[in-house]
């Protein structure tokens, strides 16, 4: 499924120009000064963090496992709550080779479409899901296409979610397949530290991704990076139970 840059929607009324207070646009900037929301860690030390949406997915997750297990490298990997359900097989192997798993909505709906009681059936469906896989609960939300209005971001962090976006220079958009030598070139080309590099193991045909990691990790280690999961990007700032 397709993920964009951060889209922050606007809301109006049929018939009526002005916009509601609730629906009112978020800059970046606004959302920084929660101190829950990431896009990348500038740090000086050299780590990356690797993220998977859309899965698990018994083909493609599988696959991506075994390519991370080869490196030795750990990942994030935010699922979608059916599809746990549909595939738990794979979901715990996520969470016994040491990756972590983040809420990525029930259904993978887009939550400026629903209302607050509807936002919160979708993260709690999905959190009931994660927490019997993983024992320290869940710690991260990604928004399905990074879309988010004023209702679901106050709903989120309310909720007590960091909330896990990602580098805008690390997005090469391999949910459209543009070739294995794209996906990787974009990567390792762009790789800052600090970056969270956004990547899809569901979803779709993700034979293009499998392959490029196989080449995207050897050469980023070899140019001194080594990969972390988020919650170990964010490091001591990370507080699963604290709104900042």
């Amino acid at each position: 499924m397709r993920c964009f840059h951060l889209i922050i929607f606007i809301c109006v009324l049929t018939g009526v120009t002005a916009v509601s207070a609730d629906a009112k646009s978020l800059k970046r900037s606004d959302m920084e000064k929660t101190g829950n929301v990431y896009w990348d860690i500038r740090t000086e030390e050299k780590k990356l963090s690797l993220t998977f949406d859309d899965g698990p997915h018994p083909v493609y997750t599988e696959a991506v496992l075994d390519v991370l297990k080869k490196y030795n490298v750990k990942a994030t990997f935010f699922c979608i709550g059916s599809h746990i359900d549909r595939y738990p097989v794979t979901a715990k192997r996520i969470v016994a080779e040491g990756h972590e798993i983040g809420n990525h909505t029930m259904n993978h709906v887009y939550f400026h479409r629903l209302k607050r009681k509807d936002i919160l059936k979708e993260l709690h469906s999905t959190a009931q899901q994660i927490r019997a896989l993983q024992p320290e609960g869940d710690k991260l939300f990604r928004p399905p296409g990074g879309s988010l209005n004023h209702t679901a971001f106050k709903s989120i962090l309310k909720e007590g979610y960091h909330i896990v976006m990602w580098s805008w220079n690390q997005d090469p958009m391999d949910w459209s397949r543009p070739g294995k030598g794209k996906i990787v070139r974009h990567i390792v080309s762009n790789a800052r530290d600090g970056d969270i590099i956004l990547l899809h193991d569901g979803g779709g045909n993700r034979r293009q991704t499998v392959e490029a990691l196989k080449e995207i990790i050897p050469q980023l280690k070899k140019q001194g990076y080594t990969f972390v999961k988020v919650s170990d990007l964010i490091g001591p700032y990370f507080d699963p139970f604290e709104i900042h």
